[in-house]
């Protein structure tokens, strides 16, 4: 892959609480000198992203229910809508962790379905962090099922703040499971070329990272 075909993957993420406005600043600068698919960010700097990259054709994602998962679907839903409304291009949103694991399929279904039903009123691409290191391998399935069954554009591994992030088995277990069609991001501790190239070989379309400027760097360097 050249260093463009790399960018092109990259969700260039800063998530921490403690980010400030020269931060998301500096994220978003480097996105544009980039070209990465999008920023990845709290949805209290989304209008911020948006007017920043406005007509670059760098997206911003917003995360919702972001990180535990355990707030109620119809919170979610608005979250997302509000971000939408705020000029968020995707949603990343992460499914109710705990319903999963007692065996509660229809919360987590109307969890999912809820936003994913925000996302379309609103055309954003929606994706479904599932967690996966919380996860046996029967509740990853599970989990990939039910977003795949209520359309969802994109299953996501990991939020990169749980126990554990991407791993190439994972992301192997989740294409089988939603088939060739449904987008994949891996996330969660990625953090230099080989680690994408993994990714991208088990099956993964996106990539979320806050290391994209210095695996984009590595690739160009490999090209000359």
């Amino acid at each position: 892959m050249t260093g463009g075909d790399v960018a092109k993957l990259i969700d260039h993420t800063l998530l921490r609480p403690e980010a400030t406005r020269q931060d998301i600043e500096v994220l978003c600068r480097e996105a544009l000198d980039f070209k990465f698919a999008n920023v990845c960010l709290n949805p209290t700097w989304v209008t911020l992203a948006v007017r920043l990259l406005h007509g670059s054709g760098v997206g911003v994602c917003a995360v919702v229910g972001f990180p535990l998962g355990a707030t109620t679907a119809d919170v979610k839903a608005y979250e997302a809508r509000r971000a939408i409304a705020g000029g968020a291009h995707e949603i990343d949103m992460v499914i109710n962790v705990g319903a999963l694991k007692s065996g509660d399929r229809d919360t987590v279904q109307r969890d999912i379905e809820e936003v994913i039903a925000a996302c379309r009123e609103g055309s954003a691409v929606s994706k479904i962090i599932i967690e996966a290191a919380l996860l046996t391998d029967e509740e990853k399935t599970t989990a990939c099922m039910l977003a795949k069954a209520a359309g969802a554009d994109f299953v996501k591994t990991s939020t990169g703040f749980g126990p554990g992030g991407a791993t190439d088995a994972d992301v192997r277990l989740m294409r089988r499971v939603v088939g060739p069609a449904m987008g994949i991001k891996a996330a969660g501790g990625i953090r230099d070329l080989a680690a994408v190239e993994a990714m991208v070989a088990a099956g993964a379309t996106r990539i979320g990272t806050s290391a994209g400027v210095r695996i984009v760097r590595a690739c160009l360097s490999v090209e000359q």
